[in-house]
């Protein structure tokens, strides 16, 4: 059997030509084997560029395209190049070889960076707006079936909210107030170390009390409450939307907010302002244990301080939020729950989005109540 002949490649340079010279068959196997020094001679900067041809006697689509990549690489940089001797046969093949180089950047693959950034913005901006206006939509329904449940129209399900309760309100009460005591730990704890060095570390006691019951009692507790309850209310009524469970529902003539929506707000909104009170008595005593442990002060002496720096209005300020918040964090979650379209990756997704939206509307409306009861003096 006749042996096979192996493909070579000429690269010769002279009086600013750089000519090629390919001889044998240029197919798939001599491609590549030879793509490194097509790669190579491409970077050459010659006048002229000449690509003998005449000694190919097989072509196939691979060597079609790196014959075609080889001339528009130098064509490309305004660098003459001629193919000569390529058989009339072949021809029709290297017409059609029009596959991109993947390793080449087109335009394509480099749009405008200032075009880019403007369009992401504005489709986040369209995107926000949609959402915004869904939400206040859903915000309006849940306030319309509120007031029909105080005016007797719809009755509440009280085996749900029990059941709500128990969930969002009891089952959280370790998680709150575990997270609330670390906080006044480190806030007491931080605070003393920099109060001392002005010989203020008994201000260290103002400062847990403000800060825990006007601020990081609530607002931690609400976060929590958004990433563990909020959750779950998209987790079990998305679940409910995927094995149409709520189709269900609609069928029968009930309505899926009365069923569905009502327990858990109004569990929330019960819930929450007994964790926030949960969680300020738990970020007190922490703050507690530290002024105790490191300030070398008695129980009483840092109730006695706390009772002389703190309120009503600090106490009242954080549990006028809580139903506020609570509110937000039923609805967003609930309201992504009933988006949910027909699978478990729609599920983590909706998930995912409610408890980011509720922390975000949460923090917002913090701030605004916090600029609030500046203004008002409270």
């Amino acid at each position: 059997m006749a042996a096979v002949a192996e493909t070579s490649l000429s690269i010769t340079e002279a009086g600013g030509e750089l000519k090629l010279g390919i001889a044998g068959p240029l197919t798939i196997e001599a491609v590549a084997r030879l793509d490194r020094q097509f790669r190579q001679a491409v970077k050459a900067s010659p006048r002229q560029v000449v690509i003998d041809a005449a000694g190919v006697t097989a072509l196939d689509s691979a060597g079609a395209w790196t014959l075609r990549r080889t001339s528009e690489a130098f064509s490309g940089r305004g660098i003459e190049v001629r193919l000569d001797g390529l058989q009339a046969e072949y021809s029709a093949l290297l017409e059609k070889a029009f596959i991109p180089d993947p390793d080449v950047p087109t335009d394509e693959d480099r749009p405008n960076p200032l075009i880019v950034i403007t369009a992401r913005a504005g489709k986040a901006m369209f995107d926000m707006a949609h959402v915004g206006r869904d939400l206040f939509g859903f915000f309006g329904l849940t306030i319309v079936s509120l007031l029909a449940l105080l005016t007797g129209r719809t009755k509440l399900r009280f085996v749900a909210l029990v059941s709500q309760l128990e969930y969002v309100g009891l089952n959280a009460v370790g998680i709150v107030s575990l997270l609330c005591f670390l906080v006044g730990v480190v806030l007491a704890y931080m605070g003393s170390l920099q109060l001392e060095r002005f010989g203020a570390a008994i201000l260290t006691v103002n400062l847990v009390g403000i800060s825990v019951l006007r601020e990081i009692g609530v607002l931690l507790t609400a976060i929590i409450v958004a990433g563990r309850s909020g959750s779950a209310f998209t987790a079990q009524i998305g679940t409910m939307k995927v094995n149409q469970e709520v189709d269900a529902l609609e069928t029968l003539g009930l309505s899926p907010v009365d069923v569905l929506v009502l327990p858990r707000l109004i569990a929330l909104f019960i819930a929450l302002p007994i964790l926030v009170f949960i969680g300020d008595i738990a970020g007190l005593a922490g703050g507690a244990m530290i002024s105790v442990m490191k300030l070398d002060l008695t129980i009483q002496q840092f109730l006695i301080q706390l009772k002389g720096s703190v309120d009503f209005w600090d106490f009242g300020t954080g549990i006028l939020k809580a139903p506020v918040f609570a509110y937000v964090i039923a609805v967003v979650g609930c309201h992504q729950g009933l988006k949910v379209s027909g699978s478990a990756e729609s599920v983590g997704f909706r998930t995912t989005k409610a408890v980011v939206e509720s922390i975000f509307i949460v923090i917002v409306l913090d701030a605004l109540f916090a600029i609030f009861f500046a203004e008002v003096g409270i």
